[in-house]
């Protein structure tokens, strides 16, 4: 994607040193800070610490991880404790995000076919840019056939605006390329399809207020940041189209685990008639789980990110505590939509309904 006519990803592999370079996304949109990983530990702290999130990429980040872990090993005489140590630790840097285990599982298995350390290094660099470039491929093809979602709309409405809803950021900085909710988005814009898009501020940390926004922004698309309680009034009054958001697992059988608060959206879209839909490629399916409620582990962050707010003051980037300091706070970061909810997926294999019959249908070879 594009920043001010600059090419960007928000994470690459610097040739010339061998480093993994990131985007650290809790510094937008006041400051766009590049941040050098040269160790396992680098890739863990960035995962964990949220310097990039979004579950195509934290999986990207994990296979680059999986990469400085070989690169370290080599430098000890336990090669292969040390190595599978760290792929271990990488693989438990958050919970929720599937995409982090089955990129770390798709490198360790790639690896596990030569014992030469060197190899391995060589084996990891390559293996872990196949991934990224796959998942950015993925994304274009989510925009391919999420637009046509949004040409229905557009002729539905006569050539009238068509207003969309998104929760949280699920964009380029979220991915590699495009984005998962975003790409109908792109795709819609680029065909000179009259869009507008409701931007959930998305509490405690603000992604889509401080990244969606910002992406949008620099993509010339329209849009207006509201509350995350705005959406439920919005669509009692016919301002929302449609909704698409990402997500950060979802079960094969259609149940959906998201940015806390996409649950209350999906209600809200379901009370008043509107599609909800869930864009996400095939590797955030989790193929083993089948009740998203009862087996998705939500992860509990800090409760300091409740209790305080990230904003510029003076061009400085400062926190500031919005509650009486002693107040307990809960932080969970995820929630679970359940399939009945779900208008549909949108994925890179094409459209379809939130069942297992019809996800299985689109990836036959996950039927075993």
């Amino acid at each position: 994607m594009k920043v001010d006519g600059r090419d960007m990803r928000p994470i690459w592999l610097e040739e010339a040193t061998g480093n993994v370079k990131i985007i650290d996304q809790r510094k937008l949109p006041h400051s766009l800070a590049v941040v050098d990983l040269t160790e396992p530990e680098d890739a863990i702290e960035a995962i964990g610490k949220m310097l990039v999130r979004g579950a195509p990429l934290i999986g990207v980040t994990g296979a680059y991880g999986v990469y400085l872990a070989a690169r370290k090993a080599v430098r000890s005489s336990r090669f292969e404790t040390e190595f599978q140590m760290s792929c271990q630790n990488i693989r438990a840097a958050r919970p929720t995000a599937v995409n982090l285990a089955w990129a770390v599982d798709r490198m360790t298995a790639v690896l596990s076919n030569t014992a030469d350390p060197r190899e391995k290094i060589d084996i990891a660099y390559q293996e872990a840019a196949q991934i990224a470039e796959e998942e950015a491929e993925n994304c274009g093809l989510i925009g391919q056939h999420g637009v046509k979602l949004i040409e229905a709309a557009a002729r539905k409405n006569e050539g009238e605006t068509v207003h969309i809803l998104t929760h949280c950021n699920a964009g380029w900085l979220a991915c590699i390329e495009y984005g998962t909710a975003t790409a109908p988005l792109y795709a819609a814009a680029e065909q000179g399809i009259d869009i507008h898009v409701w931007v959930d501020e998305t509490r405690p940390l603000n992604q889509g207020a401080r990244l969606t926004a910002w992406e949008l922004q620099k993509a010339g698309i329209r849009h207006t940041l509201i509350t995350d309680n705005a959406g439920g009034h919005l669509m009692q009054h016919g301002m929302v189209d449609m909704v698409i958001v990402g997500t950060d697992r979802t079960t094969h059988t259609g149940d959906v685990a998201n940015k806390i608060g996409t649950y209350l959206k999906a209600l809200a879209a379901k009370d008043n008639g509107v599609p909800f839909y869930v864009a996400l490629p095939g590797s955030t399916f989790d193929w083993q789980f089948t009740d998203g409620l009862g087996q998705i582990p939500i992860e509990k962050r800090d409760p300091d990110e409740v209790k305080y707010v990230q904003g510029l003051e003076g061009g400085e980037t400062k926190s500031v505590l919005i509650c009486p300091e002693e107040t307990p706070a809960a932080n969970f970061a995820f929630d679970v939509t359940p399939a009945r909810l779900v208008t549909g997926f949108i994925t890179e294999r094409g459209v379809c309904r939130a069942t297992k019959e019809e996800i299985l249908g689109l990836f036959p070879e996950k039927s075993a």
